[in-house]
């Protein structure tokens, strides 16, 4: 009875999830949400909806089940994949791309260095792989260039040197980021007459999916904790030279992450408002490093003392070069940092990997940075 109560909990996430990321996939294709009055999407752009939810989810279940397999097949108690729906269209103007993720449960102690690595490294690997063969059928299949005025009907007028007229008068437009694998399917694969416009990259589903499973596996593949990229490390160096690694990259992600978060910009004037918002500001940022830091540094004191440091050499940087982070990685560093811990655990078994595992553990490090973008999602 409990199991199949489980099993229809596994299901039953499923199905929202892919009803989430239909309705998203279909808002990021035409442009428009699903509750806006005469604009709100029609059930035939719904259902296209799944050229995006389809592909998306195949990468997703993938990697999640190269976990699984791998895990079942060292004999270690997991669950199958729990889907996280979160569809934000119900506000006006919110993006989102219908979930959260996947995840497994594994109900054991998982006992040695070998067990952490082989089940940490083949989810991303598997769902690379998938999302390669995705991007490449979005890439190698583009639509006639014209397909850009289904979408936007009011670029016709310009034909197809819209890009010269209407960006400039609309402002700002969401970007995907760069990065090596993304930039070689544009280069190589595309069809150059036919590749959009970067502001145009979201509207294009396969695209879009094959894009988000790049930044997804890079943000797995992130050498802390208990991240898939944290079990890599792990494996390959131990425990005494992985909890180091963990450090120094957290460290650094979050120096990244927050740079250009405090800067000169804030005292333009010598107003009383500028000031108190100066102030303001460096409150809040010190005690969100304060916290996010939790996990990594457990004194009180040293805590304070690291946010202070952190935030002098933020401001440094920001006052004498034009060089600024990527605040939107600021959520993930504080989930990881508070919620899911900087360092690996230990094994009761540390017998070091063998050679054919330290390879597939440095390609993972290679995919890594292949799929890494520094600002994944931007406006221009």
């Amino acid at each position: 009875m409990k199991e199949q109560k489980t099993l229809l909990i596994h299901t039953g996430l499923f199905i929202i999830t892919v009803i989430t990321t239909t309705i998203a996939g279909a808002e990021w294709m035409y442009g428009r949400w699903l509750f806006i009055g005469e604009y709100s999407l029609t059930q035939e752009e719904l259902w296209n909806g799944l050229s995006f939810s389809i592909p998306f989810l195949l990468i997703l279940t993938v990697h999640e089940m190269g976990h699984y397999v791998v895990a079942r097949m060292n004999q270690i108690k997991v669950t199958l994949p729990y889907y996280i729906p979160m569809w934000l269209g119900f506000i006006p103007g919110m993006p989102s791309f219908g979930t959260m993720g996947a995840f497994i449960r594994i109900k054991a102690v998982i006992q040695s260095r070998r067990e952490y690595f082989e089940v940490g490294v083949a989810g991303p690997i598997a769902g690379f792989v998938m999302a390669l063969l995705v991007l490449w059928y979005g890439f190698s299949h583009l639509p006639p260039a014209e397909y850009i005025f289904e979408i936007h009907p009011e670029y016709e007028v310009y034909g197809l040197d819209y890009a010269d007229h209407v960006y400039e008068a609309e402002g700002m437009a969401f970007q995907l980021g760069e990065n090596p694998i993304f930039w070689f399917f544009k280069t190589y694969v595309a069809d150059p007459d036919l590749l959009p416009h970067p502001n145009e990259m979201i509207h294009y589903p396969f695209i879009l999916a094959g894009y988000l499973a790049l930044f997804f596996t890079a943000l797995n593949l992130l050498p802390i904790g208990q991240l898939d990229g944290g079990h890599v490390i792990f494996g390959l160096f131990g425990s005494k030279i992985a909890q180091r690694i963990n450090q120094v990259f957290y460290t650094l992600f979050l120096f990244y992450a927050g740079l250009g978060w405090i800067s000169p910009d804030l005292l333009a004037d010598v107003s009383l408002e500028s000031v108190f918002t100066f102030v303001a500001y460096v409150g809040i940022y010190l005690y969100f490093v304060y916290l996010a830091v939790a996990s990594m540094i457990p004194e009180t004191r040293d805590r304070w003392f690291f946010a202070v440091v952190l935030l002098a050499l933020q401001y440094a940087v920001t006052s004498f070069t034009a060089i600024v982070g990527y605040d939107g990685w600021l959520l993930f560093v504080f989930l990881i940092g508070r919620f899911l811990g900087v360092y690996h655990p230990k094994a009761v078994d540390d017998t070091p990997l063998d050679e054919k595992r330290n390879i597939i553990g440095w390609v993972a490090i290679l995919i890594f940075l292949l799929c890494f973008s520094p600002q994944p999602f931007s406006l221009g």
